[in-house]
């Protein structure tokens, strides 16, 4: 059964950790001093500030930061700074258990996608394919949306996304209900073969990526449709595929072409265009949570990601 996690109220605490690559310490910084702005104190993981390599610290490090915020009962919420690269190392070091006793906002995107996918499996979690702080929140120019997204965490409501949005394309017709589920493609696709491999049996499948071009992401379609999953899938979100144009656009096919490929002979709704990943604005979904998927009518109707505090029992 799902569980969703209590909503922020101001003067709450929110956690910052790294669970993947190192954020840039500046862009790190203006994050922060944006959730304070939204009324909210923030505390920092011990080793938020380590850097392994192209990691943000040892594994265990980037564990300890993250079991000590779901630990922690004044941390409200668990916000990511960056991603990058790492999740998938830590996936099978995580105790589970301490966050399905301890349920709370998870939000983060790109290569926490492994997390989202894991915790949720494990759990039941719904957590958040969000905007982070020092990737997008620590940019000089902000649009407005990103930061708004940010709001659904204070207020249990339903949210529409339609054209008023960013300009939405039906790639096939129809109607589709079930959770959300996915998040980064080449992450979804490092879950296969895994014990977290991602189970979108009824649910209306996620993707976004940046900086693949179109052979790459034709091989990772094609590894879905391998195994299963988009057959699996109720429907089809998706989101920004950015920088993902062909070097040699006259020997390349389109992600168009893509669509037409995979998700076309679905036969299930499927609708892109939304700004959802790697892009400005980036807006935040819930993973996990309900939504109806009408790509007739171009429009994501999406349940609220969290609950009012006091209804946690």
């Amino acid at each position: 059964m799902n569980q969703h996690p209590a909503a922020l109220q101001r003067g709450d605490t929110v956690g910052i950790i790294a669970p993947a690559s190192p954020p840039d310490e500046m862009k790190l910084a203006k994050g922060i001093a944006f959730l304070e702005r939204l009324g909210l104190k923030v505390k920092q993981g011990k080793h938020i500030h380590r850097r392994y390599g192209y990691l943000a610290g040892h594994d265990y490090e980037r564990v300890e930061d993250l079991h000590d915020m779901f630990q922690d009962p004044k941390v409200k919420a668990i916000l990511c700074a960056c991603g990058g690269y790492g999740t998938g190392r830590i996936a099978e070091a995580i105790n589970y258990d301490l966050i399905r006793k301890n349920p709370k906002i998870f939000w983060g995107y790109s290569d926490i996608t492994f997390l989202h996918i894991a915790i949720h499996q494990q759990t039941g979690l719904i957590t958040f394919h969000g905007p982070m702080l020092s990737s997008d929140v620590g940019d000089e120019q902000v649009h407005p949306y990103t930061k708004d997204t940010f709001l659904q965490l204070f207020t249990p409501k339903p949210f529409t996304y339609a054209n008023h949005l960013s300009p939405l394309k039906t790639i096939y017709q129809g109607t589709a209900s079930g959770e959300i589920m996915g998040g980064n493609l080449a992450l979804i696709v490092t879950t296969l073969g895994t014990p977290f491999e991602i189970d979108i049996k009824g649910k209306l499948l996620l993707i976004e990526d940046i900086d693949e071009e179109p052979y790459k992401i034709d091989r990772m379609m094609q590894h879905l449709k391998s195994a299963g999953k988009l057959d699996d899938a109720a429907g089809f979100i998706v989101g920004d595929f950015h920088q993902c144009e062909p070097q040699k656009k006259e020997q390349s096919l389109t992600l168009e072409h893509l669509w037409e490929t995979y998700l076309l002979p679905q036969k299930k709704p499927a609708l892109g265009g939304f700004q959802i990943g790697h892009s400005s604005p980036n807006f935040a979904i819930p993973i996990g949570t309900q939504a109806v998927l009408d790509a007739t009518g171009k429009a994501l109707r999406i349940s609220p990601g969290v609950v009012a505090k006091e209804a946690i029992k």
